[in-house]
C-alpha cells in the first residue's frame, strides 16, 4: 500500500491519499471529473509517496498525515523532495502534470 501527497501546480493545495497503485491513482487524479477535490484544486502532481506494509498500517498513516500541520508536510515533503518536482515523471515515466489539463 502507498501513502502519496500530490500537490497543484503552485504547491499551494495538497491532497492526501491512500492506494494500491500510486501509478494508477495519480493518472486517476490527474483525469478527474468536475466537482472532485482534484479538479477544484488542481493537485495532479506527486510530490511524495511512502509504502506501507498493509492496508490497516497505511491508512492510519494516511490519517496521522492528515492531522498534521502544513509546515510538517511541507518538511516531509522536501526532505525527500526538495524541488517538488513531479515524482510521478521523474520515478514512474509518466508525463509531467500540468495544471488545467
Amino acid at each position: 500500500m502507498y501513502v502519496y501527497i500530490l500537490a497543484s501546480a503552485n504547491n499551494h493545495a495538497l491532497y492526501i491519499g491512500v492506494t494500491n497503485n500510486v501509478i494508477r491513482r495519480t493518472l486517476e487524479h490527474r483525469r478527474q471529473k468536475p466537482g472532485k477535490h482534484s479538479t477544484y484544486c488542481k493537485t495532479g502532481k506527486l510530490v511524495y509517496w511512502e509504502m506501507i506494509a498493509g492496508p490497516l498500517a497505511a491508512i492510519a498513516r494516511e490519517k496521522q498525515l492528515k492531522r498534521w500541520k502544513r509546515e510538517w508536510k511541507v518538511a516531509l515533503i522536501e526532505e525527500r523532495n526538495p524541488g517538488w518536482i513531479d515524482l510521478a515523471a521523474a520515478e514512474f515515466g509518466l508525463a509531467v502534470w500540468k495544471a488545467g489539463r
